[in-house]
C-alpha cells in the first residue's frame, strides 16, 4: 500500500580576495613572516599521572574544562558502536546521582556538561567552578551504567542507522571508510543494527573500567582561572582517581590501491551522486611534510578558491561545491576530494578531479599562488589564536604526539620558507590519481556504463550501504517471474484479492517526531479515490483533502489548489490499493531488479503514472510484502528523493498493515509508528468534500 505524506519542503559562500596595489609585471619577493604571540599555557601532573594545562584569560567570568583520553583505536568486531554507547551512557547516571539529578544540578548553574566516549567537556561561570569540578569528577570516577539507560541508547543509535540509510553523503563516508582502511582496522569499522543489537552492558561497562584511567588522560582548563586553583581544584577532586595501565594496539598498515579501483553504491532513488576520491597517506603528526601538504590541499580542494571548486562549480556548474582534505593521523593519514554532482555528468566530473590531482603532481605551481595561499592560511592560523582554546589545543597537541615544544610558535617561519618545488615535491609524493579508490554513490543505471574506463579492465565494486561487498549480475530475477506475478503476490501476503478488495474505507493514524516536536498524522481513504489527510507537527496543522475530482492543501492560513499533472497523480494515489487497480489508471509496472535492502533480496518494480512519473517499490523476495517506495518530488531547490521503508507487518482482521513507517524527504529522516488502522467503518462521502 501507498502511504503519502505532505511535508513543507525545508551557500554559506566564503570568498578570498587579495587586493592590492602592486607593480603586477614583477613577481613580489616574499617578506618575512609576521610576528605572532601566542599566548602561553601553565602545567602540572597529578601523582596518579594526569596531566592538566591551564590557560588563564579573564576577558569573562568563565571556565572551560575538557578532559581527552589518549588511547589506541579499538576493533570493536562484531560489537562495533559499544564505544559510542560506553561515551553515551558515562553522563547518565553515578553511584550518588540519577541522569535528572546531574542535569538539574547542570541547569542550576547555568552549565554545560557532555561527554562521548574519550572526553568530557563543559564550562560554567567561574563562581560555580568547584561545584562543576565536583560533579564533573563524580561522573568519571562513579560512573553508572544502566541496563535501561543502555536500551535507549541503542534505540537512539538504530533510529541513526535507519536515517543513514536515506542519506547518500553518510553512506559515501561510511563505505569511503571501509575502502580506505578496511574492516579489519578500526577505522573501517561501520556499525550495522546487527552490531548495535548485540551491544550488552558487560561490553559498555568494560569499556570503562579497562579505559577511563587518568594516566591516560589530559585536561585543558581554559578561561578565568589561575594555575594554582586550578591545581587545588583538579587535585581536590581527582586526586582519587586511580591509574592503571592500558592496553595498547598495533594494527596492519592500510596502503592505497596499486592500480585505480572503482566503486559503487547503487541508491537508484539518487537524482545526484555522490563522488569520493580516497586513499591513505602516510601523513604523520608532527611530520615535516604536513605544512608543505597544507599548502598543496589548499590550493587542490581546501578553499573556495580551490581548483577544484573552481572548475566543478564555476566553469562548469556541475556543483554547489567540490573540495579536498589530506589529513594527518598519529596511524596513518588519508586523502579525499569529494563532491556531489548531477547524475548525469558523474563521469566528467571523476575526469576533472583526476585532471587536476595529476595537474598538481606533474606542473609546478606559480609563485603568485603560492604566496596567495600562504596569505591565506596565514590569515587563517591568525584569527584561530583569538580562541584561548586554540592555546589549550596546542598545549595538548604537543604533548600527545610528542611535537617540539616551539612547534606552533614556528608554525608561521615554516609556513613561510615552503617553496614551489617543495609543493611539488609533496604533490609527487601523495597525490595518487592512479592508484585510487573513486567511489559513487547514486543511481549506477545512469553513470555505471561511463565509469568502467576508470578501473583497470572495467571492473566495478559495487557495496551496500553497510560497506558489504555484492555482484548485482548474480541476483538474476528468477525465469518466468514478472511485474505481475511479485504484485499478485504481494496481494496474497497481505491478504488476498478478496479480502483487499473488500476494502471500501480505511483510517490509519501514525505518530513519531520530527525536530524534537511531536508529529502526528491521520488519513482517511474512501473508495474509488477520495482521501483526507490531518498532519500536526506541533502548533502546525495541515489538511488536505481530494474528492476524486478536485484536491486542496491547507496549512497556516493559506490553500494550494492541486492543478494539472498533480491532479492526475492524486486521482491514483488516492486508490486504497492502487496495485489492484493498475490496468484501469493506465498504470505500466515493470521488474527491473532484484536488489538486496537491508541484508535480503528484493523484487524491484518500477510504477510509471500516465503523466511520466516513476515510483519504484521494493518486495520482500521471500514473504513478498513491500517493504520500501521511491519516488522523486520537484521543489524550489530542485528534485528530492521521497522514501517510505514499512515494517512489523501486522494483522488487521485478515489485513496485514505495516505497524512501522520510515519517512525520508531530502535530510530530513521521519520515524512513525502506526497507532491505529481500521476499515470499512462506513466513511461518509461529505467528510471529504472540497469546500
Amino acid at each position: 500500500m501507498r502511504y503519502k505524506l505532505i511535508a513543507a519542503l525545508l551557500v554559506l559562500l566564503f570568498s578570498f580576495e587579495v587586493v592590492a596595489q602592486v607593480d603586477r609585471s614583477k613577481q613580489p619577493e616574499p617578506g618575512p613572516a609576521p610576528e605572532i604571540q601566542i599566548g602561553d599555557y601553565e602545567s602540572f601532573t597529578l601523582e596518579n599521572g594526569l596531566k592538566v594545562f591551564v590557560v588563564e584569560n579573564d576577558k569573562l567570568p568563565k571556565v572551560t574544562f575538557r578532559l581527552i583520553l589518549d588511547r589506541d583505536p579499538i576493533l570493536e568486531g562484531e560489537n562495533a558502536g559499544y564505544v559510542s554507547a560506553a561515551g553515551s551512557l558515562l553522563r547518565t547516571a553515578t553511584k550518588t546521582r540519577t541522569k535528572d539529578q546531574i542535569d538539574e544540578e547542570v541547569d542550576f548553574i547555568g552549565a554545560s556538561l557532555g561527554t562521548s566516549s574519550s572526553s568530557i567537556y563543559g564550562s560554567c561561570l567561574t563562581k560555580h567552578q568547584e561545584n562543576f569540578v565536583e560533579l564533573m569528577a563524580d561522573v568519571i570516577l562513579n560512573a553508572e551504567f544502566k541496563q535501561e539507560e543502555l536500551d535507549k541508547v541503542k534505540k537512539q543509535m538504530m533510529s541513526g542507522l535507519q536515517s543513514k540509510k536515506s542519506d547518500p553523503k553518510t553512506i559515501a563516508n561510511d563505505v569511503r571508510l571501509a575502502i580506505t582502511y578496511g574492516e579489519d582496522h578500526p577505522y573501517g569499522e561501520i556499525m550495522t543494527e546487527s552490531s548495535v543489537e548485540s551491544i550488552t552492558l558487560e561490553h559498555c561497562k568494560n569499556y570503562y573500567e579497562t579505559f577511563w584511567k587518568p594516566n591516560a588522560a589530559y585536561m585543558a582548563i581554559v578561561g578565568d582561572i589561575d594555575k594554582d586553583d586550578a591545581e587545588e581544584l583538579v587535585n581536590k577532586y581527582f586526586g582519587a582517581w586511580t591509574k592503571n595501565e592500558i592496553p595498547t594496539a598495533k594494527f596492519k598498515t592500510p596502503k592505497a590501491p596499486l592500480v585505480t579501483k572503482v566503486n559503487v553504491v547503487d541508491r537508484p532513488e539518487s537524482v545526484q551522486s555522490v563522488i569520493n576520491i580516497t586513499y591513505p597517506i602516510k601523513l604523520m603528526k608532527g611530520s615535516a611534510d604536513v605544512i608543505p601538504v597544507s599548502i598543496l590541499n589548499t590550493i587542490l580542494g581546501g578553499s573556495f578558491r580551490s581548483r577544484l571548486n573552481q572548475n566543478l562549480r564555476e566553469k562548469h556548474g556541475w556543483t554547489y561545491g567540490a573540495g579536498s582534505s589530506m589529513e594527518s593521523d598519529e596511524l596513518i593519514g588519508s586523502f579525499r576530494a569529494s563532491s556531489e554532482v548531477k547524475s548525469a555528468v558523474t563521469d566528467s566530473a571523476v575526469t576533472e578531479f583526476l585532471f587536476e590531482m595529476k595537474e598538481l603532481r606533474d606542473n609546478k605551481i606559480t609563485e603568485k599562488e603560492l604566496q596567495e595561499t600562504k596569505n591565506y592560511l596565514t590569515g587563517s592560523f591568525s584569527r584561530s589564536l583569538e580562541s584561548p582554546n586554540t592555546i589549550a589545543s596546542f598545549a595538548l597537541n604537543i604533548e600527545r604526539y610528542n611535537l617540539p615544544k616551539d612547534y606552533y610558535k614556528n608554525y608561521l617561519k615554516q609556513l613561510n620558507v615552503v617553496t614551489v618545488d617543495d609543493v611539488q615535491r609533496v604533490a609527487k609524493k601523495y597525490l595518487k590519481p592512479n592508484k585510487a579508490h573513486i567511489l559513487v554513490v547514486g543511481n549506477s543505471a545512469d553513470f555505471a556504463d561511463e565509469i568502467e574506463k576508470f578501473s583497470p579492465g572495467g571492473k566495478i565494486t559495487y557495496y551496500d550501504a553497510f560497506a558489504e561487498k555484492y555482484d548485482p549480475s548474480v541476483k538474476n530475477i528468477p525465469e518466468g517471474m514478472n511485474a505481475q506475478k511479485v504484485i499478485d503476490s504481494y496481494i496474497d501476503a497481505i491478504g488476498g484479492k478478496e479480502k483487499v478488495s473488500a476494502i471500501n474505507d480505511v483510517k490509519m493514524v501514525m505518530k513519531g517526531s520530527v525536530q524534537t516536536m511531536e508529529m502526528s498524522i491521520t488519513i482517511w481513504k474512501k473508495a474509488p479515490n477520495m482521501v483526507k489527510s490531518l498532519v500536526e507537527v506541533g502548533a502546525m496543522k495541515q489538511t488536505t483533502v481530494f474528492d476524486g475530482e478536485h484536491g486542496k492543501s491547507s496549512a497556516m492560513g493559506q490553500e494550494k489548489v492541486f492543478e494539472g499533472k498533480e491532479l492526475e497523480e492524486m486521482k491514483i494515489t488516492s486508490v486504497i490499493n492502487p496495485e489492484l487497480k493498475l490496468d484501469e489508471y493506465g498504470v505500466k509496472s515493470e521488474l527491473t531488479g532484484l536488489e538486496t535492502i537491508d541484508g535480503k533480496d528484493a523484487y524491484k518494480i518500477v510504477f510509471e503514472l500516465p503523466t511520466g512519473k516513476k515510483t519504484t517499490s521494493y518486495f520482500d523476495a521471500e514473504t513478498f510484502l513491500k517493504i520500501k517506495e521511491v519516488s522523486t518530488l520537484d521543489s524550489p531547490q530542485g528534485p528530492i528523493t521521497q522514501q517510505a521503508v514499512f515494517a512489523d507487518y501486522k494483522d488487521i482482521n485478515g489485513v496485514k498493515f505495516p505497524s512501522t513507517v520510515s519517512q525520508q524527504f531530502g535530510p530530513q529522516s521521519i520515524q512513525l509508528k502506526v497507532e491505529l488502522v481500521e476499515y470499512n467503518t462506513g466513511l461518509e462521502d461529505s467528510m471529504f468534500k472540497v469546500q
